[in-house]
């Protein structure tokens, strides 16, 4: 196999074990989007073992080949590169299928089968990386069935690894139930809890950007800092998900895993390391200094919505309700917004506001710092009316990168303030890397790397926060949804969210 020696930004600098990887909903849009081109990419930087192959899983038989051949076209379709046709015969001779019943034993008995003849064919050791990707209802049945099969058997370098995709539970209840239900049989050395947030190279820049520059860990607290807001706005609909988005909803389906890293990550304490469970602890001590919601803050602290008819683009778009397989009386929110405080010494005082939506005017995820203004009194015989804010934002996707925001004085004979930005873009200073946000994360796995990986108490931490927000929304349905117009930033309530402490969302255009 001919790889290119050059090592990308944010991967690891060895490669994988050998294994084989085996992908439960193999058939689906997350290995052909994500996970194939993925590994292709992992591939083609020499990070992935000469001996390594791949068997997909799924509920039908299919004719020899068909299988292969689905995802080679994945490969050449969505690797984000022109790619080597060399390297994806490669992929296509390593990958084998199996179809079944997830619940019946017979299934894994034909894994069990499968894997050993590629292990004997490819000189493979026994080494298994279970990929997740399936209904949250079958996460503990696998493992279960798993372990029966004797597949699930960690015993030194004969390593068993699994990957869970999201939703780890529906609320705490469940978080705690699935928790309990699979560390009955795996070590929590072995469970990988997947965020692909956690994949993408801003985030994991957040701790290089806060612990190796001098100019911003001093100022990183409630001195200096007024507020953090926290965005992940999408311009799609429900598109086809509405069997598991009827269910999930905005809050359920972003806050507890996406958000709440980027917020653990953003307003932890300084890790005594960079291995896993020192990370971790840090996530963990902040998402528990986060102040639990009484009752009554929910009402006044927590915003939800959902889409309406609107226009996007010039194009006329259906409310949420008008989506396929939609309840046409949904009460699922497609947005929410939040107002935490944490109560730690480090951000005492300091709110952190939240927001994700469906359906909104621009396509961002993003964090921004804003700074509190200076003193006022040195300008109070001049031409300024106030200063402006100081903002550092954090461009999480779509295109990733840093910028500074701060005042200047306009050119001329009287005194008024500008707004410079000081910009860095990865793609202009790194160059453009094929990445989908799953290369770090799958090579971690095979490596044994935890680190950007929940860990269970972190799970039910976040869990345990949202849950207040739960129990209020099942006692009190919405009233007035749908309540903003798909092409906006959200519902009104979600700008008086902020209005009422005297500040304003920060909004891409």
């Amino acid at each position: 196999m001919t790889v290119n020696s050059a090592t990308p930004i944010g991967l690891q600098n060895r490669a994988a074990d050998d294994c084989v990887m085996v992908i439960f909903g193999g058939t689906g849009d997350l290995a052909k989007r994500k996970l194939l081109p993925s590994l292709y990419n992992v591939a083609q930087k020499g990070l992935l073992s000469e001996r390594f192959a791949i068997i997909g899983t799924g509920s039908k038989p299919l004719e020899p080949g068909v299988f292969q051949k689905h995802l080679v076209d994945a490969i050449r379709e969505y690797a984000g590169s022109d790619v080597d046709e060399k390297l994806v015969q490669w992929f296509e001779e390593r990958i084998g299928y199996v179809g079944g019943n997830f619940k019946d034993p017979a299934f894994y008995k034909e894994i069990g089968k499968a894997s050993t003849e590629m292990k004997e064919k490819f000189g493979i050791g026994d080494r298994h990386f279970y990929y997740l990707s399936t209904s949250p209802d079958f996460f503990g049945e696998i493992v279960e069935q798993l372990d029966k099969a004797g597949l699930a058997k960690d015993d030194g370098d004969h390593w068993r690894r699994f990957i869970i995709e999201k939703p780890f539970g529906h609320d705490l209840a469940s978080a705690i139930e699935l928790n309990k239900r699979i560390k009955k049989i795996l070590s929590e050395r072995q469970i990988f809890r997947i965020d692909h947030y956690l994949g993408k190279e801003t985030v994991q820049n957040l701790m290089v950007l806060r612990f190796a520059n001098s100019i911003f860990e001093p100022i990183w607290n409630r001195r200096y800092i007024d507020n953090v807001q926290i965005t992940a706005a999408e311009t799609v609909g429900v598109e086809m998900r509405a069997s598991y988005y009827e269910g999930a909803g905005a809050l359920k389906d972003m806050v507890p895993n996406h958000l709440l890293q980027l917020v653990s990550l953003t307003a932890m304490e300084p890790p005594v390391s960079f291995e896993a469970n020192a990370v971790r602890d840090e996530q963990t001590k902040l998402l528990r200094g986060i102040q639990n919601l009484t009752p009554e803050e929910v009402l006044t602290q927590v915003v939800r919505g959902q889409y309406g008819p609107g226009q996007m683009g010039g194009k006329d778009c259906p409310a949420y309700r008008s989506e396929p397989n939609v309840n046409p009386e949904s009460s699922t929110n497609t947005f929410v917004a939040l107002k935490f405080m944490i109560d730690n010494w480090r951000w005492a005082g300091v709110p952190f506001y939240i927001r994700t939506g469906k359906r909104m005017a621009q396509r961002y995820t993003n964090i921004v710092i804003t700074f509190r203004k200076a003193p006022f009194l040195l300008f109070n015989s001049t031409d300024i009316d106030e200063l402006r804010d100081n903002r550092l934002v954090i461009r999480i996707q779509p295109d990733e990168g840093v910028s500074l925001e701060y005042g200047a004085k306009i050119p001329g004979p009287s005194m008024k303030l500008g707004t410079l930005k000081m910009d860095f873009n990865y793609k202009d200073y790194f160059g453009q890397t094929p990445n989908t946000g799953y290369e770090r994360l799958m090579l971690d796995c095979m490596l044994g790397d935890a680190t950007l990986f929940q860990r269970a108490d972190m799970v039910e931490a976040g869990w345990s926060l949202i849950q207040p927000i739960l129990d209020v929304w099942q006692a009190l349905p919405p009233r007035h949804f749908p309540n903003y117009p798909a092409g906006s930033f959200g519902p009104e309530a979600s700008d008086q969210l902020l209005a009422q402490d005297g500040r304003s969302w920060y909004n891409v255009t």
